[in-house]
């Protein structure tokens, strides 16, 4: 029997194990996550902490915690970590040996061979770097595939066609665009272009420094020498920024964040929206799309000649990223496969050739059409009262959450009407209306009313839609069953021939046209609630229930993120208690 190997993506802010079994290639979680944090630390009993642990422990000891040690790589520098120097190998070496053992728990066997992906761009010593801390963790490493390749295995590229493919990979610390070609079996990069200081953790510090400015504006006080008080608020940067890909709007609140000098507790609370989120970010979402067509340039390549556009790394979520994309190379981009995970997955699969194990198609859910509602809008440069506006994109993978919201078109505004289309055409009455419902009793007010639309789509095809004036927290909401199924011409028949009622609504004013706030269905509200409520005890909490609440907020977001209601029940029922009792 041929040894096992393990693929791992060694990742800036998270990384991640898999292997391949029976045939399909699967993700490995730790105390049910399949992204490990890349953080170290070190307990207050100088115990090696590494993951999520180390990374909620940095709120309280930002000095004995370690973060996005791959941007060091190859370089000849040492990092303290509660007054020891390590290299950025050893660093690194300690998360490969949590991966290992991760691994190594799960197949319930010692394991001693990886193949380990770095950025197409990475240099010698960056990779015999990467080697290094393989060995160091007592690993041989078998193979080092550039992350680009990976992607490309991950996504099922029939590597007997011929292909162009480009890889747009935006992690937490890394940017890294590469021109692949796939030809007679050979997936070879033909050019690549990056910036290893490029990348979430960058983003997460513009909502911080948009943080701290509002602090010392309000309340004339500069916290940037507070060690916890930044480490808080760059946990709440990084939740805010991974809200505003699903919803138009964050709710960043921090409770008794520092003492003002009256002595009085400082309680942070800021709304951000995703438009003030994408300005923050507009230069560098800039300087990623001039580093695609340097790489297109570099491999002498239009992008018209492109066959496929992969995402890679948790950051291209941020939907602004997808659409730029989308206009600049007229190629709607890949994915479906979860983006954090797909570089581990072809990591996996890569091990796999190699040990000659036998491999199946990754088979992932997809929705196969678009999911939408209709504005006020230009179309085609004129004004048009049903213009699509597509909430949940083509391709997406399931279950998946959106929301994006609209305004009211003219004063005192008392409903709307939403209408939820099924398709891919700009105009809404080109596609499949497969429900609608109206929201009445909204508040007198000026046109501009913000109203949100979540749509949120499960493995059974139901979709629940909700609307909710931002303002009131007014909402309806339907459940369409038998979403995923594809309607006949007949239906699309019908949906054109309701474009004159549609159109009465609209001299009753009854439309609605754009921007931002959140949705969820009931459960995952409820969640939220708790979550916050959670997170402002934890500083006056035992070091036991601390990590009781630690691992259930862990778990809750999962939930949260993969729309699992029946487990987060369960979860959120636990952490219900556990306030509960330190409340009594």
């Amino acid at each position: 029997m041929n040894d096992i190997i393990i693929g791992i993506d060694l990742g800036t802010t998270h990384s991640e194990v898999a292997i391949i079994e029976e045939g399909n290639v699967r993700v490995l979680a730790d105390a049910g996550q399949k992204l490990l944090p890349s953080v170290v630390a070190v307990d207050e009993q100088g115990k090696i902490l590494v993951g999520e642990i180390a990374k909620n422990q940095a709120l309280l000891f930002p000095e004995r915690t370690i973060r996005s040690v791959k941007r060091l790589m190859g370089q000849d520098v040492t990092v303290e970590l509660a007054n020891q120097h390590y290299t950025p190998q050893e660093i690194s070496a300690i998360i490969l040996r949590k991966l290992k053992e991760i691994a190594e728990l799960h197949l319930q066997q010692p394991l001693n061979k990886a193949v380990i992906t770095v950025p197409a761009y990475f240099s010698d010593a960056q990779r015999q770097a990467t080697r290094e801390a393989g060995e160091i963790a007592g690993l041989d490493v078998v193979r080092i595939i550039n992350e680009p390749t990976a992607a490309a295995l991950s996504y099922g590229a029939n590597l007997e066609e011929s292909k162009k493919i480009l890889v747009y990979d935006l992690g937490g610390g890394t940017f890294d665009v590469s021109v692949v070609s796939i030809e007679s079996g050979v997936v070879e990069v033909l050019a690549s272009h990056g910036n290893n200081h490029l990348g979430g953790d960058d983003f997460d510090r513009k909502i911080m420094d948009y943080l701290v400015t509002f602090i010392q504006q309000h309340h004339d006080l500069d916290i940037r020498q507070n060690r916890k008080a930044m480490a808080r608020l760059n946990r709440a940067a990084e939740q805010a920024k991974c809200t505003l890909s699903d919803q138009p709007y964050a709710q960043i609140e921090e409770e008794f964040l520092i003492a003002l000098p009256d002595g009085s507790p400082l309680n942070l609370s800021v709304e951000l929206s995703r438009m003030q989120f994408e300005a923050m970010i507009e230069e560098d979402i800039e300087a990623t799309l001039d580093a695609v067509q340097i790489a297109l340039k570099d491999a002498k390549l239009k992008a018209a000649t492109l066959d496929e556009i992969l995402l890679v790394g948790g950051s291209t979520r941020i939907p602004c990223i997808q659409q730029r994309l989308l206009n600049e190379l007229g190629i709607q981009p890949h994915s479906e496969i979860d983006p954090d995970l797909c570089v581990a997955m072809g990591a996996a699969i890569q091990a796999g050739i190699i040990s000659g194990q036998q491999q199946q198609t990754i088979l992932v859910d997809v929705t196969p059409y678009s999911y939408g509602t209709s504005a006020i809008g230009n179309l085609n440069g004129s004004f048009y009262p049903f213009v699509y506006v597509p909430i949940i994109q083509k391709n997406m993978a399931l279950p998946v959450s959106k929301t994006e919201a609209f305004e009211t078109h003219y004063d005192g505004q008392p409903f709307i009407d939403i209408s939820i289309y099924q398709g891919e055409d700009p105009d809404a009455m080109n596609n499949i209306k497969i429900g609608e419902f109206r929201v009445e009793g909204l508040q007198d007010v000026p046109a501009g009313n913000v109203v949100t639309v979540t749509l949120s789509l499960d493995l059974n095809g139901i979709l629940q839609v909700t609307a909710r004036e931002k303002a009131s927290g007014l909402e309806k909401h339907i459940r369409i069953k038998n979403a995923l199924a594809q309607l006949d011409n007949d239906a699309i028949e019908t949906a054109r021939q309701r474009i004159t009622g549609l159109f009465a609504h609209l001299e009753n004013g009854a439309q609605f046209e754009e921007p931002p706030e959140a949705v969820p269905v009931p459960e995952i509200e409820q969640a939220e609630q708790l979550l916050g409520k959670a997170q402002n005890r934890l500083a006056s909490v035992s070091a036991e229930d601390e990590a009781d609440i630690q691992e259930l907020i862990a778990k809750i977001r999962q939930c949260i993120s993969q729309q699992d209601i029946v487990a987060l029940d369960e979860h959120v029922s636990r952490l219900a208690d556990i306030l509960y009792y330190l409340e009594s």
